[in-house]
């Protein structure tokens, strides 16, 4: 049995912004990480938690039967609501991008968006984005997830006529520089209107993305 402690959490955050602090795992004890999901889902009935380990994963899902935990992306997540605003299109450049587009798209579908994901759309095989654009199109913003190059987003930004958030991965060989290279690479977008977010940030994107559609009228 996990004994609780006392931590100094944000209660007041929905109301001021719209959606409830979100636990950052990453550097936290799985006593501090079960504690906070525990006190918000409590306060809030529902929680995210981002950058999980393994072991504050598995007390999660003990902690909290009913949320999902997703051991790929760290992702933990209790009472997601329906899809009411969206879509937001999902791009992932390649698998080795995926642990960064999960955490992207969980937090966008926490905020109560449709998420619709492109999967292994990298540039070394163009023509895979290219039998989606239509689709991509017809989304309120895209959120485009790449290591390597980076190049990926440009190119979306060429093709729509939405918003189009760069989510760089530390994915990538040597000079890659554990994803700076793919960050200076979408900071120096030659398509217009592309917007960046830190190295691995997809929880970032996500929440911006959500941000965006949420403008928008609710879906019918």
């Amino acid at each position: 049995m996990l004994a609780r402690m006392t931590l100094n959490l944000d209660l007041d955050r929905l109301r001021r912004c719209g959606y409830p602090e979100v636990v950052y795992g990453e550097g936290k004890t799985v006593i501090e990480v079960v504690t906070a999901a525990t006190r918000l889902a409590e306060a809030h009935g529902r929680v995210l938690v981002t950058r999980a380990s393994e072991a504050a994963l598995t007390a999660l899902a003990v902690a909290l039967p009913a949320g999902l935990a997703r051991a790929r992306s760290g992702t933990f997540a209790l009472g997601e609501p329906a899809a009411t605003h969206g879509p937001i299109a999902v791009i992932s450049a390649g698998t080795a991008d995926e642990p960064w587009a999960e955490e992207c798209a969980v937090t966008a579908a926490m905020r109560g968006c449709q998420v619709v994901r492109f999967a292994d759309c990298g540039v070394a095989g163009i023509h895979r984005l290219f039998a989606h654009v239509e689709a991509i199109r017809a989304c309120r913003c895209v959120v485009v997830v790449a290591g390597m190059d980076g190049a990926l987003p440009s190119v979306v930004g060429g093709l729509v006529d939405i918003p189009v958030i760069a989510c760089p991965t530390p994915i990538g060989y040597g000079v890659a520089e554990g994803g700076k290279v793919a960050l200076g690479t979408m900071l120096s977008a030659c398509a217009a209107g592309v917007t960046v977010v830190n190295i691995g940030n997809g929880f970032g994107a996500g929440y911006a993305a959500a941000a965006i559609a949420r403008q928008a009228p609710a879906l019918a």
